[in-house]
């Protein structure tokens, strides 16, 4: 099934969120607008294996990782091509070279993290453009390093990165709201300082301009960190919960502590006012 639509409906963040929750392989492309008529749209474009990351390129002509490799010094596009001809049809590109003995793991993280995370963080920065998924598309071995990226990782990572966000700010939590965790244990994420920080300030008590002010960061500051964290599936928005007063729970502590006095002994009626009692209700 294609999914397509505008980044200005749906920011890449959300995309990679959607993509990665449906276990989807495909190919997602990206078009960038141009800002004047005389530029040239750019196309680029994020491979996906069961909702992970596994490659990406701005162009389709499979060359895009062997053209890295030979930049780096490591070897020619026409050696790598040799060697990969006696690979497995379907083994990644990245994996023969190593099989081979022409790369080290090293190399292929460093290839990766050129190929796709760097690469992949910057079109966060877009301020407009579109996007269309199809999982119809094979996965390209030729682009392939063999490694695999968490989507809500490079978000993160993206989304640190970006210095414009514009695009996003009608989709920045309301600064009069609070945040809870929506997680039953601390983020498995690699948090930066100031992303701990908040996440101190989630039991949905303290407002978001709330968290900006006892941190003395401003507000748009800390709305961009809530944001990436709800992404992420960490943390929600939520209208702010008032603090019980801490009168109240004195109060509560009081009562639990009250001892009720013990109940009067019952008072003894002699046998003899009875008797008198029954003789004079007779008599009336």
């Amino acid at each position: 099934m294609a999914i397509s639509g505008f980044l200005s409906e749906l920011s890449l963040a959300e995309i990679f969120q959607l993509l990665e929750q449906g276990n989807k392989t495909g190919r997602l492309t990206i078009k960038s607008q141009p800002q004047y008529s005389s530029q040239q749209e750019k196309n680029f474009y994020i491979w996906f294996k069961q909702g992970r990351i596994v490659a990406a390129a701005n162009r389709l002509n499979g060359q895009e990782l062997l053209s890295i490799i030979q930049q780096r010094g490591w070897l020619s596009i026409g050696a790598a091509t040799r060697i990969t001809n006696v690979c497995a049809t379907n083994q990644p590109v990245g994996l023969c070279l190593k099989s081979q003995g022409v790369l080290e793991a090293e190399q292929l993280k460093m290839l990766f993290n050129y190929q796709v995370l760097n690469q992949v963080c910057q079109l966060f920065e877009l301020q407009d453009g579109r996007f269309h998924f199809d999982n119809t598309t094979p996965l390209p071995i030729s682009e392939m390093t063999g490694l695999a990226a968490i989507p809500k990782e490079v978000i993160l990572m993206g989304l640190r990165a970006m210095r414009n966000w514009k695009m996003l700010e009608d989709k920045l939590p309301d600064p009069t709201f609070a945040l809870v965790s929506i997680i039953n244990h601390k983020p498995q994420f690699r948090l930066n300082q100031l992303e701990w920080q908040v996440w101190e300030f989630t039991k949905g008590t303290v407002s978001i301009s709330g968290i900006a002010e006892q941190l003395g960061i401003p507000v748009e500051k800390i709305q961009q960190v809530a944001f990436r964290l709800i992404v992420v599936g960490i943390l929600a928005e939520i209208p702010i919960i008032s603090e019980v007063p801490k009168q109240l729970y004195e109060l509560e502590s009081t009562m639990l502590d009250i001892e009720f006095a013990p109940s009067k002994k019952e008072v003894t009626i002699s046998k003899s006012f009875l008797q008198s009692l029954v003789g004079f209700l007779k008599n009336k």
